[in-house]
């Protein structure tokens, strides 16, 4: 289902963590025309996720008994899924 696989990509992008933006934009009303008065471009970073890890690994391994590092390798080959998907970080 087309929905089964926005869901994994949304985890899949929770689990290794992504940059948005958020843009605020103000108008008001002059001579009968909406004008832009003020437009705030907000960046922020998303970490990773470790539920979201823990989630997509459930099944693959006993996540509660992995290591630090294994946990990082884990989150390296998601990213490398992500990149194969298309999905670039950032969107």
């Amino acid at each position: 289902m087309k929905d089964d696989e926005g869901l994994k990509v949304a985890l899949l992008k929770c689990a290794v963590g992504f940059d948005t933006s958020e843009v605020v934009e103000e108008y008001t009303v002059d001579n009968g025309e909406m004008k832009l008065v003020k437009r705030k471009v907000t960046k922020r970073d998303v970490p990773p996720d470790i539920k979201a890890v823990k989630l997509i690994l459930d099944g693959e391994a006993d996540v509660h008994d992995m290591s630090d590092e294994e946990l990082l390798k884990q989150r390296e080959k998601l990213i490398a899924i992500l990149k194969e998907e298309g999905i670039e970080d950032g969107n």
